[in-house]
């Protein structure tokens, strides 16, 4: 068996991995993806490319694994329900300013925005996978820049 962890397409594929994880997503995936010795932005696609692999399955199927879940016991409901409270609550910029709205929600790298939430909020909010992605796509891409410039620095850019 061929040992990868540690090794450069190991580091590459756990920052990617990282990058997938909900919470974490590539505002954490990122500054563990550099610590484990990769190029920023080597750490930056690898978090983009990860964030991004859940986008169209929860766009796609959230609805039909919610309506599942609430079947399947009082517990599960009551998550489902904390779910669709916080994405009703971040959906109110998406319906403001549309598309434009699900990219701003993606973007901006604070606790309760992120590629999850928005393809949630898209979901909720029955827009189509071929104009929820791109917007997810864009805002990604803005926050993984922002989160890479904010930890660390204008050397990046060099």
């Amino acid at each position: 068996m061929i040992e990868i962890w540690g090794t450069h397409v190991g580091n590459l594929f756990m920052t990617m991995v990282l990058a997938m994880v909900p919470v974490m997503e590539l505002r954490g995936a990122i500054p563990i993806g550099v610590a484990a010795g990769l190029d920023v932005w080597e750490a930056m696609l690898a978090s983009i490319v990860g964030n991004m692999i859940p986008v169209p399955f929860i766009i796609l199927f959230v609805r039909k694994i919610f309506a599942w879940m609430r079947v399947k016991s009082p517990r599960l409901d009551h998550l489902v329900e904390r779910f669709e409270r916080k994405a009703a609550k971040q959906s109110q910029v998406v319906r403001k300013y549309e598309w434009f709205g699900l990219v701003i929600l993606v973007a901006i790298p604070l606790p309760g925005t992120g590629a999850w939430t928005g393809a949630l909020v898209a979901a909720m909010l029955d827009m189509r996978l071929k104009r929820a992605f791109p917007a997810v796509l864009i805002g990604v891409i803005i926050a993984g820049f922002i989160v890479s410039y904010i930890t660390y620095g204008a050397s990046m850019l060099i």
